[in-house]
């Protein structure tokens, strides 16, 4: 049979296939007679060359080979890196991120002759309050119940922990559940605290009469429950029951879960009470609030003797513009710089007293396992305490000239010496409770925390300005206390911590510009001077509407006296 027909032979030639057409001759003539690769081609060739086609050769019969290119590749590499130096390491550069460093200190070198020099404005402290509102100008209308009241449900013991502004807190909400309960309150017991080490009683802070007096029509209070019925107890409040009341717990929980007991008891105990209530509550609550902030709690003789003293002095200091000065919370003490775990420019020094700061206030808790600190992000968020030197470049930047007057509010400033230097450059005329006023005025308070911050906190709330440069509730509280005596106004400051952040680190910045930005910071804070409150606004820093009424408006229907 023929190989190319299928058929069998019937004697008769068959034609044959038409020939195969040439290969290129540059195939051909590489190839023996049998169609295949000749290593030995060639005479020439050496024997490295005729190795290199004989691998060639297995690789294309054996393609299946390449399979294991990647392990080749993978193993000389590693041997070539097992022979290679690498004694010179390529230095990759790590930029930080903009707002995250301190370089506040660079940035007053380089612009505070200029500073210095720029009388293109006026001063600031005459000028600053001129943005109207629109809904006009409100004034505290607080009515006073002239009712008599019902009888007792019982009494409330409560315990007023913190500092000065946090017993505060507790103070007017212990009001405002013992008025809404129908219950008797007893004068609230100041916890002592390692922290702010006040061992000072109600009386000490606030006159107890007075407090008595504006509250007696609208809310029993008195100094000590009666002996009868702490017979049942032993004599002994910690056998009386106490409630562990969640924090920002709503008046109807009172309602329905304190009042039975207090109504079985006759006397229940409260310990903690700071913020244990919402801040979202009926008006007949909130107004009972505002009676005891705003009305009910004043200071103590001695405190406000020396307090109205230091705003006098103030005023006279300030003479060249009218009796108008500035006050300054500043929060630099050493425990808030630890707390707040930023890196300022104090270097190996710093990083030590920090450690030191953290473990005696706050033992082991920035040291658990897994707890990152992460400085850069803290400041870029706006959570770094402004220093002296970056309240300094704040104000001047905002338009208040060298000759402001300014009242410092504040504990021990962290390395005082150093960080104060800048600012006092800045303001010469700028003054402290200890500079005013004569070592033996002080004597009485020096060594109570809460009884000096009340000192400060008089002074800041009859300033023509006054600067926040950190949270907290002094801040808070006096916010609230300006807006109910400055017909809705706060007339304070509140910078954009995140903002300022990003202009401090600009290396590129210059005075005028950084002048610019910080103006228009001042107009927003001008701006946002008149707010109204919102649902869970706490309403010690947004008196109205609860405890203010619009002045342009008689017939306001939201006043705070309903009931």
């Amino acid at each position: 049979m023929h190989p190319y027909n299928r058929l069998p032979s019937s004697g008769h030639s068959t034609p044959s296939p038409p020939p195969s057409p040439l290969r290129s001759p540059r195939l051909r003539h590489g190839r023996s007679k049998t169609g295949r690769f000749s290593p030995n081609r060639g005479s020439g060739r050496t024997a490295a060359q005729r190795l290199s086609w004989m691998f060639l050769s297995v690789l294309l019969r054996r393609q299946g080979v390449f399979l294991f290119a990647p392990l080749i590749y993978i193993s000389g590499m590693l041997l070539y890196m097992g022979t290679a130096s690498f004694d010179v390491v390529p230095v990759i550069k790590h930029r930080p991120a903009p707002g995250s460093v301190y370089r506040s200190p660079q940035l007053y070198a380089k612009v505070h002759l200029e500073m210095d020099s720029d009388n293109s404005s006026a001063d600031a402290i005459s000028t600053i309050w001129k943005t109207p509102y629109k809904g006009g100008e409100w004034n505290p209308c607080l009515n006073r119940s002239c009712e008599g009241l019902p009888e007792s449900n019982g009494y409330i013991y409560v315990e007023a922990n913190g500092g000065l502004n946090q017993q505060r807190t507790s103070i007017c909400n212990a009001v405002a559940v013992a008025g809404y309960l129908n219950a008797t309150l007893v004068i609230p017991n100041f916890h002592y605290h390692s922290i702010w080490k006040d061992p000072s009683k109600f009386r000490d802070i606030y006159d107890e009469d007075f407090f008595l007096n504006v509250l007696k029509n609208d809310v029993r209070v008195v100094d000590k429950i009666p002996e009868y019925l702490m017979e049942r107890f032993g004599s002994n409040m910690t056998n009386v029951h106490n409630f562990r009341i969640k924090a920002w717990s709503s008046i109807q929980y009172y309602r329905d879960v304190v009042l039975p007991k207090l109504l079985e008891e006759k006397v229940i105990r409260i310990s903690p009470f700071a913020n244990r209530l919402s801040f979202d509550a009926p008006p007949v609550v909130q107004r009972l609030r505002c009676l005891a902030n705003y009305e009910a709690l004043r200071f103590s003789s001695p405190i406000l003797s020396i307090g109205e003293s230091l705003v006098e002095r103030m005023r006279k200091h300030s003479a060249i513009n009218g009796g108008k000065y500035v006050s300054v919370h500043l929060r630099f003490e050493e425990d808030m710089v630890a707390f707040s775990c930023c890196v300022f420019d104090g270097g190996k020094q710093e990083r030590e007293d920090m450690i030191a700061a953290r473990e005696r206030g706050w033992k082991g808790k920035f040291t658990k396992p897994g707890r990152v600190i992460r400085p850069g992000a803290i400041r870029i968020n706006g959570k770094c305490p402004l220093t002296p030197l970056e309240v300094g470049l704040m104000l001047r930047g905002m338009g208040f000239t060298k000759n402001t007057s300014i009242f410092l509010a504040s504990g021990k400033i962290y390395n005082a010496e150093k960080t104060m230097a800048p600012l006092l450059q800045m303001f010469p005329n700028l003054h402290t409770k200890e500079t005013l006023a004569a070592e033996e005025e002080l004597a009485p308070f020096k060594n109570y925390s809460s009884r000096m911050a009340a000192i400060d906190y008089t002074v800041c709330l009859h300033s023509e300005v006054f600067v926040t440069t950190q949270g907290g509730n002094f801040p808070h509280f006096l916010l609230g206390h300006r807006r109910y005596l400055y017909g809705g106004h706060a007339k304070t400051i509140r910078p954009d911590k995140r903002k300022l952040a990003l202009l401090f680190d600009n290396p590129n910045i210059g005075w005028k510009s950084l002048k610019r930005q910080l103006l228009s910071m001042r107009w927003h804070s001008d701006s946002k001077g008149v707010e109204l409150k919102r649902p869970n606004d706490s309403i010690y820093s947004f008196p109205c509407p609860d405890c203010m009424c619009r002045a342009n408006r008689t017939d306001d229907s939201r006043s705070a006296s309903a009931t």
